[in-house]
């Protein structure tokens, strides 16, 4: 009896043991398609961008009609303003006015998500990146190693109220002054440094030829250590996509003020002159307040800010073919660990924060368009 009852332990033992080959053969795999999608991020963006978004692309965003009672913002500018723009700086001044210089990516976005739902908006607040990072690393614009000795802080702020347009904003203009006084007293960026374009009358022109050639002048300006901060506040929209590269068909735009004349700016478009061509070891912030704003730089990696994610995970749909990408798919959900944020986070920080103060609907026909 006693052969008969060992043929079946030593099948079991070697199925076990088969299993476990299996397993640790796959998590081999996936590591090194990890390492692998890492390295060519790393290629197509030299520098190490992060964008944090109040919408997801297919939600649209809310217009703070009154932000001094919905908001607590020193000296606001005005009374309308984006609900993105004034909880994440409340964040960063209440941060501020504590001396916490420790608050983590994490801990911003649930304060931004707290902040937005006691409001009533229903945004969710996600982190989106070139690299993989622990979001329970530090929040920061200007890292401790910035030398202002060596290195500049520059901004292009751009808010467009659509004044006398369909679907006219009220609340653009306000959002860039809040975030320049932010970014002068706060983090020291200097007036000369920040350029501002708005249709006030008294700023140049947020047209899309504006827009683009100002994103331009800041990469051709920009150096290695230096720092830079864009904000744009106005419309978002979505496009059919033209090139496979978006999950849900579409891709997301900024509208600029002649939209009519001159067409929209696509997200391939702000990757090609204002992600891709950046210099390494440049810290870079962008704020893009505005409806569709969840991927709109197409980064490769992502964090939702909503309670049920604990890490950054692969967005597989990228695909930066015409800037160096070679044509990475990788399997949805993937889960990127510890070790390859250790290997990669090698280049300073490039955020992108968005949100919305605008209501442009599903698609980018302003016929859609109204204000919350």
């Amino acid at each position: 009896s006693s052969p008969r009852s060992s043929t079946p332990q030593a099948k079991n033992g070697t199925s076990s043991s088969s299993k476990g080959n299996k397993a640790q053969a796959e998590s081999f795999n996936a590591k090194k398609r990890q390492q692998k999608f890492a390295s060519q991020a790393k290629k197509a963006i030299p520098a190490n961008v992060r964008m944090i978004s109040g919408s997801h692309d297919v939600q649209t965003s809310a217009d703070v009609s009154n932000i001094n009672s919905q908001f607590e913002l020193p000296n606001p500018a005005g009374r309308a303003g984006g609900a993105c723009t004034a909880a994440l700086l409340q964040v960063l001044y209440d941060a501020h006015d504590r001396g916490d210089n420790d608050m983590s990516w994490v801990d911003a976005l649930r304060e931004m998500r707290e902040i937005l739902l006691e409001k009533g908006f229903d945004q969710i607040p996600q982190l989106t990146s070139s690299r993989m990072i622990h979001v329970d690393d530090p929040f920061s614009i200007t890292p401790p190693s910035f030398d202002p000795s060596s290195n500049k802080q520059r901004a292009v702020l751009i808010g467009i109220n659509y004044k006398g347009q369909k679907g006219q904003l009220s609340g653009c203009h306000n959002d860039v002054h809040n975030v320049a006084q932010y970014l002068q007293e706060v983090q020291g960026f200097k007036n000369e440094n920040i350029t501002i374009l708005m249709d006030d009358g008294m700023h140049k022109p947020p047209t899309k030829s504006a827009i683009i050639s100002a994103y331009k002048r800041l990469v051709k300006q920009t150096k290695e250590g230096d720092v830079v901060f864009c904000h744009y506040s106005g419309h978002g929209g979505r496009l059919p996509d033209d090139n496979g590269d978006e999950d849900d068909g579409y891709d997301e735009t900024l509208i600029p003020l002649d939209f009519q004349k001159s067409g929209q700016i696509r997200d391939d478009d702000l990757l090609k002159i204002l992600v891709h061509p950046m210099p390494a070891n440049v810290t870079m912030t962008c704020l893009m307040d505005c409806c569709h704003s969840g991927t709109v730089l197409d980064l490769p990696y992502r964090f939702v800010g909503d309670g049920d994610h604990e890490e950054m995970e692969i967005n597989e749909r990228v695909n930066f073919t015409d800037a160096l990408w070679t044509g990475v798919s990788v399997a949805a959900g993937v889960v990127v660990g510890n070790a390859i944020a250790d290997a990669v986070n090698v280049a300073p920080d490039m955020m992108i924060l968005g949100g919305g103060p605008n209501a442009i609907h599903e698609y980018s026909d302003t016929g859609c368009c109204a204000v919350s």
